[in-house]
């Protein structure tokens, strides 16, 4: 894991430049960085920017909990082989869209976030591994996705209301190859 961040180059991108040494620290010092119940200081998520086939458009997923549009994903499984394979089974359950498997998935952001607290959590971080996926040629949302699945074009993200860490790896997502 910490081989695969030493290839992110956040850029200018402070934010995620912090994310990924705040993510390189829970990873040298605890014990259960993926385990959902660790909770002081987070742990690991996976989630996928998934471009459409034209490379127009994002896959969107409304959060109930957070009240915001954002790209799948979710908690890393123990049966899940590597933090790509999570991410991706992540998009297909949120969102029943295919991804193209001849197209490797690329790490384009680290994104540390705060989660509130529920009734039998408290209040943690999420620290967010972020791949790009291009959507296999049937890019449709089934209906049973339809209210909470949407797709968004890149140049509207205001629309969507996308925050500045969606928005920098969605622009990473656009110039990776």
């Amino acid at each position: 894991m910490l081989a695969l961040l030493s290839a992110f180059d956040p850029g200018s991108d402070r934010r995620a430049a912090r994310s990924l040494k705040r993510t390189r620290t829970l990873l040298e010092r605890s014990r259960a960085p993926f385990s959902r119940s660790n909770f002081d200081p987070g742990h690991i998520t996976a989630s996928g920017v998934v471009l459409a086939p034209e490379r127009d458009r994002i896959l969107l997923v409304f959060h109930r909990r957070l009240l915001r549009w954002l790209q799948p994903g979710g908690h890393v499984e123990p049966e899940d082989p590597d933090l790509p394979s999570a991410a991706s089974r992540e998009v297909l359950e949120e969102t029943g869209v295919g991804l193209d498997l001849r197209v490797p998935p690329v790490l384009i952001g680290v994104d540390v976030h705060q989660i509130p607290a529920r009734a039998d959590e408290p209040p943690h971080s999420h620290h967010d591994i972020v791949f790009r996926f291009l959507a296999d040629g049937d890019d449709q949302i089934a209906p049973e996705w339809g209210r909470d699945v949407q797709w968004c074009a890149v140049d509207r993200l205001d629309d969507c209301d996308a925050d500045d860490a969606l928005k920098h790896s969605v622009a990473r997502a656009l110039a990776a190859r």
